[in-house]
């Protein structure tokens, strides 16, 4: 995440669409989940390392946060994929 992304409301959007993309070309769900996501478990580590500065940790939360989002939007790309009607 760049500083560019706190102020462009689109970039959950355009991150998760790309991930997307690669699911259409081919790969695997879950692993693109795993791209995407950052664990609770990660994130509680991060957050109890005694060498961070205060700043650094609420960096770590907006990243966090922007994280879950890509990948809630993700999740609702491939819903809609998988209920989208096929042609025969």
């Amino acid at each position: 995440m760049t500083a560019r992304d706190d102020t462009d409301p689109l970039a959950p959007q355009r991150e998760a669409a790309f991930f997307y993309g690669l699911f259409l070309r081919g790969h695997p769900v879950e692993s693109l989940r795993q791209d995407i996501d950052v664990p609770r478990s990660l994130m509680e580590k991060w957050m109890k390392a005694a060498d961070f500065e205060a700043s650094f940790r609420e960096t770590l939360q907006r990243v966090y946060t922007y994280r879950k989002q890509v990948l809630a939007i993700f999740d609702g790309l491939i819903l809609n994929e998988q209920n989208r009607p096929r042609l025969q």
